[in-house]
């Protein structure tokens, strides 16, 4: 399953490089069901895995002019705090064992996969439906960007990924930026919240094993340099529901697994 997993991992970054965004939504289940992590620890490894080649696409996107750092500050400092704090203080709460019933017992692990699913359904639909609309012009609203990036950093500090279907909006109707400023600025603050909650997780002593989270993580940025290539060829807009449909299918994967195959 291992070969897999890797080969697996190059979606990650491809979606990544194609479409903009989705692909990190699938670190968590590879690492859980390809390389058999326990679902907290691959939260971890995710950020890692999701931060590295955020940050590589952010680089990217700032050579072509697209990052834009008030709004991204706005974001990403409200995102961090909250990811701190379900990462430091809520997460290690929640018992291995929340309750029991009818014989079926209801884990922290389960908790985090179907949670997880839920958003992966969630992503899907934002990526099947039709492009959003055309924003009419408003002014910058920085109160609205910081509050969903606590919501979102919320979601990333349980689940290791998410967002970016949450981000995109809230940069293009709340700071209004264009689409590819979007994009770019998108990456810098999952790239900023990422890593530093990874490091959080380093530092309180979590056991990684290292040589697998770089080579999933490189094999992830040779996905992205492979979509980013094949993007100037094919439109990333018309894979994206092809995708989106994928993301849907394995969500109802997890939670089909985890109810009823378990």
């Amino acid at each position: 399953m291992e070969y897999l997993g890797y080969f697996a991992s190059i979606i990650i970054g491809l979606s990544l490089g194609l479409i903009g965004g989705g692909g990190s939504i699938l670190a968590v289940p590879i690492l859980v069901y390809l390389f058999n992590i326990n679902p907290e620890l691959a939260t971890s490894y995710s950020l890692f895995i999701v931060g590295i080649t955020a940050m590589i696409g952010s680089y990217s996107q700032y050579k072509l002019g697209n990052l834009k750092i008030k709004p991204a500050l706005a974001f990403a400092i409200p995102s961090l705090l909250s990811l701190l704090f379900v990462r430091e203080i809520v997460l290690p709460k929640i018992p291995s064992v929340i309750f029991t019933l009818h014989h079926f017992e209801v884990s922290k692990n389960l908790l985090i996969l179907i949670v997880f699913a839920c958003l992966m359904i969630a992503t899907s639909v934002s990526m099947i439906k039709k492009a959003i609309p055309k924003k009419t012009l408003q002014k910058d609203n920085f109160s609205k960007i910081a509050l969903i990036g606590l919501l979102v950093g919320f979601l990333t500090g349980f689940l290791g990924a998410g967002g970016g279907f949450l981000i995109i909006p809230a940069l293009l109707f709340f700071a209004n930026l264009p689409m590819k400023q979007a994009i770019g600025t998108s990456l810098l603050i999952i790239f900023i919240t990422s890593l530093i909650g990874f490091g959080g997780d380093v530092l309180n002593g979590i056991s990684i094993n290292f040589r697998l989270l770089f080579t999933i993580s490189a094999i992830a940025i040779l996905g992205l340099f492979i979509g980013t290539y094949l993007s100037k060829k094919i439109d990333g807009a018309k894979l994206k529901p092809a995708f989106g449909w994928f993301v849907l299918a394995m969500g109802m994967y997890i939670i089909i697994k985890e109810f009823l195959l378990n």
